[in-house]
């Protein structure tokens, strides 16, 4: 890397581009760094598995098959690890506190890092909400005599009081959340193998016996209003990438922690390295095993849009139910109760901090930028919390419905959000590249990059298209309206801002690749010598407990 690029802060700042703001992180009441590696990659392991993977993946079967339900996982987790992995590239060179919408600000055009900070703030205004919903149902499958507004008043407040107690005390309850999350998603997968090779009271060995007719391979979805066979199974197929879209998105969420974590350039590429083991082992061997152990054919499943109050929220409830597993459906109901909680906490710390850094950049009001004495944004916080109240929403709808509103609301917002990390990433390649930097200098290096973001921009697209298509079988308004409502709304964000101040696209050479390094480089250097001066006092034994 040339010397250049260790510059310091606002000599490099072209004015033709850029405002001052657009790159410099703020100085004084501040974010705090209290967020640790293991805690970093605990909460990237773990803390977006939630309602998408484990509930709405009934709908998936249900709609796909067991193998359309497989297939459509592993194509969406091939993009989630792509766009990650180009994400980790851009978040590790320049780990700053302005979430991912910074790069587009700073690599694209600053209109453009407008829209998409404010697509992923609304994103993350519904996504609470949301995940209280599925909250509900899942209260629901024990008792329909407490209003499912009763349950969601109680959480709200819950998440609420874990978000405004500091970025130590959230990153640990998430550890420790995050870690219950995955050991639970372990002994759920490990059961099933059990269940599938016959270990239940039935002592039915069930091997692929739902992947056959009349379960599978694959599904017919809308079979009756398509008249074609082929076609239904195709849509099946092309049904569970909405739902695996819904399942993935918020895996962007250590790129958000940037601003709070100790040394970003060694634990986010730690970090971004666990989602590999993420998709492909919990993701993918979750629905695989539900594929063995429940029919698609069961009336019991939580179907979004269609189920009864009362369903059971999440596939393997029903698996142990069918096997005559007595009482274990009750603890897996409460393990999915903490999968939607954590998801919930998770959710609206990604708004807070989301709009935080659009305060700081002078895209949002400056009022958002207070922050505590335990580095909590508390007005962006307590802002933000006020959305959750769309949850109520189920009062007069059914709480399925609600969810199926959620599900095409946030993976349409998930998918302008990943097309949008993917082409950032890609006018920061060519960036590097007209300014004579080489990627081989880069703190870390994503594995299929840069043709890797291409694949994801242009994949990702194809799906938010035509992922409606379902909504004119027949015409539902309120489904066609979520699941398009974004696009319009990006785009009206994104051209109005740059009419607005009349922003241009940055050229690869006038790209700012370094304003704001040398004090993350400076930052670096302390931290390594704070960590070496520490581990010196340490015993042997306490080392080792710091590597496990």
């Amino acid at each position: 890397m040339t010397n250049s690029l260790s510059g310091s802060a606002t000599e490099h700042v072209d004015e033709k581009f850029y405002h001052a703001e657009d790159l410099q992180d703020p100085h004084e009441s501040t974010l705090h760094r209290g967020l640790k590696a293991r805690q970093m990659s605990m909460i990237a392991l773990g803390g977006t598995i939630g309602t998408g993977l484990i509930m709405s993946s009934g709908t998936a079967l249900v709609q796909g098959g067991p193998l359309g339900l497989c297939l459509g996982f592993l194509f969406v987790g091939l993009i989630c690890f792509l766009t990650l992995a180009a994400l980790g590239e851009m978040t590790a060179y320049l780990p700053h506190k302005k979430g991912f919408a910074g790069y587009a600000t700073r690599f694209v055009d600053p209109a453009l890092g407008f829209a998409l900070g404010w697509v992923y703030l609304i994103k993350y205004l519904i996504a609470p909400a949301s995940n209280i919903n599925a909250a509900g149902i899942v209260m629901q499958y024990w008792t329909l005599s407490v209003p499912i507004e009763v349950w969601a008043a109680l959480y709200i407040i819950l998440v609420v009081i874990m978000n405004l107690l500091g970025i130590q005390f959230f990153g640990e309850l998430e550890f420790w959340m995050s870690g219950l999350k995955v050991v639970s998603l372990m002994g759920l997968i490990l059961l099933g193998i059990i269940i599938d090779l016959g270990g239940n009271p039935k002592h039915d060995r069930i091997g692929f016996r739902y992947w056959r007719q009349p379960n599978g391979p694959m599904g017919s979805y809308l079979v009756h209003e398509v008249h074609n066979e082929q076609l239904a199974v195709f849509l099946g197929f092309w049904s569970t990438l909405t739902t695996a879209l819904f399942a993935y998105i918020g895996s962007e969420l250590v790129a958000v922690t940037a601003g709070e974590a100790q040394n970003p350039r060694k634990s986010i590429p730690r970090a971004i390295k666990s989602t590999f083991l993420r998709i492909f082992v919990f993701y993918i061997g979750c629905v695989f095993v539900i594929s063995l152990i429940v029919p698609s054919t069961s009336t019991q499943l939580l179907v979004a849009n269609s189920s009864r109050a009362g369903a059971a929220a999440s596939p393997f409830v029903v698996g142990v139910t069918l096997v005559g597993i007595r009482g274990l459906n009750h603890v897996i109901n409460a393990m999915i109760l903490l999968f939607t909680i954590s998801a919930a906490n998770s959710d609206l710390y990604i708004a807070s901090r989301t709009l935080y850094g659009l305060a700081i950049e002078r895209k949002a009001p400056q009022i958002f930028t207070k922050v505590n004495k335990r580095g909590v944004p508390w007005v962006s916080l307590l802002f933000v919390s006020l959305f959750i109240s769309l949850t109520f929403l189920n009062a007069s709808t059914s709480s399925s419905t609600v969810f199926a509103y959620g599900v095409n609301l946030l993976s349409a917002f998930g998918a302008i959000t990943w097309m949008t990390i993917a082409y950032s990433h890609i006018r920061f390649m060519q960036a590097l590249k007209a300014q004579g930097v080489s990627r081989d200098s880069l703190p870390y290096k994503g594995p299929g990059q840069p043709l890797g973001s291409w694949f994801v921009l242009i994949s990702t697209g194809i799906i938010l298209l035509f992922k409606g298509f379902n909504t004119f079988l027949p015409f539902t308004p309120g489904l066609f309206i979520t699941s398009y409502l974004p696009i319009p709304l990006f785009f009206i964000l994104w051209l109005g801002y740059k009419l607005r101040y009349r922003t241009r696209v940055i050229p690869s050479s006038n790209v700012d690749l370094i304003t704001g390094k040398r004090e993350i480089d400076e930052e670096e250097e302390r931290f390594i010598l704070r960590e070496k001066a520490r581990e010196g006092k340490m015993s042997r034994w306490r080392r080792l407990a710091d590597v496990l």
